[in-house]
């Protein structure tokens, strides 16, 4: 058993059923939000600077704030997390789903405070405040901020999905059909690519002692350790991890190889045991040899006779 068997057997209970529609249900408040008062978002985000002088409150908020605008794709895109979410809930079960999830989102926490941790240690808070006159910490924090949200954790199901369902097919804007382990291949190499831009940049940043390091440096820490969930699950589990079609095919080989063996068959009628169970069958001591017949044979058939 492994190390999340264990702890399903423990905590599987605490496991929140459906946790894909809260989540959706969390965006639905935050663009509500949004819609009457955009700039109280600003007192949800993940704000590491913030939480450690008493806004605590965002350790969850940050989770209503929506990754982006809404529009007909954003919708879209919302139907489509929570299609293949609740999928990946029924397939993985609800305790591993959620651990899952909810270990993105906890690694993207992480990760926020990592680089908050950084820019203390390397001075840019006290050069912000000198460079930038009228520019507070928090509002410098807070801008950051919008680069640690849910939107990578929610990418993170669709690459979850590619890995145990590769073989499904999805209509790719509406038009183009594409297995599921394409499009998840073809996000991933965006997302390096991404990655290694922003490392390129970092790298010329710091050559040039120029104060704009901070800016890659923040968007890929979000990349990461908002994907990193789906190396550690896919890493650690990989042993007993099983897709639909293995599940399936072990499945198969099970029933084959507990199939009862048949134990009589009619010499007239071929029926047996396992074909109808209500069947009596009686062997014939008329017969010369080991000849057994169902109930409606047993009286009517021909003696077997050796010549």
């Amino acid at each position: 058993m492994n190390w999340l068997s264990k702890l399903e057997r423990k905590w599987g209970k605490y496991a929140i059923p459906n946790i894909t529609l809260y989540l959706i249900i969390c965006y639905a408040f935050g663009y509500v939000i949004e819609l009457f008062n955009s700039s109280f978002l600003n007192y949800l985000t993940l704000n590491p600077y913030a939480i450690l002088h008493g806004q605590v409150w965002r350790l969850l908020t940050w989770v209503v704030v929506p990754p982006e605008g809404l529009d007909l794709f954003t919708l879209v895109m919302l139907y489509f997390y929570f299609s293949i979410g609740t999928t990946l809930e029924r397939t993985w079960g609800t305790f591993r789903y959620n651990v899952y999830l909810i270990g993105g989102m906890l690694l993207t926490i992480v990760g926020a405070f990592l680089f908050y941790g950084v820019c203390v240690l390397t001075g840019l808070t006290e050069t912000i405040t000198v460079m930038e006159f009228g520019v507070s910490l928090s509002s410098f924090y807070g801008f950051i901020a919008n680069y640690f949200s849910t939107y990578y954790v929610c990418m993170s199901i669709i690459l979850a999905f590619a890995a145990t369902f590769p073989n499904v097919q999805v209509l790719f804007m509406f038009i183009i059909p594409l297995k599921i382990k394409v499009l998840g291949i073809i996000y991933a190499v965006i997302l390096g690519v991404q990655v290694l831009q922003d490392a390129i940049s970092l790298s010329s940043y710091i050559r040039t002692g120029s104060i704009g390091w901070y800016l890659p440096l923040a968007d890929m820490t979000a990349i990461l350790f908002s994907l990193l969930a789906f190396i550690i699950f896919f890493v650690t589990t990989r042993k007993s991890f099983r897709t639909p079609q293995q599940i399936k095919r072990q499945r198969a080989y099970h029933k084959q190889v507990m199939r009862p063996v048949t134990k009589h068959k009619c010499a007239i009628c071929g029926r047996t045991d396992e074909s109808d169970p209500d069947l009596e069958f009686r062997f014939c001591s008329k017969c010369d040899g080991n000849y057994e017949y169902c109930q409606d044979h047993i009286f009517t058939h021909k003696h077997v006779k050796k010549q």
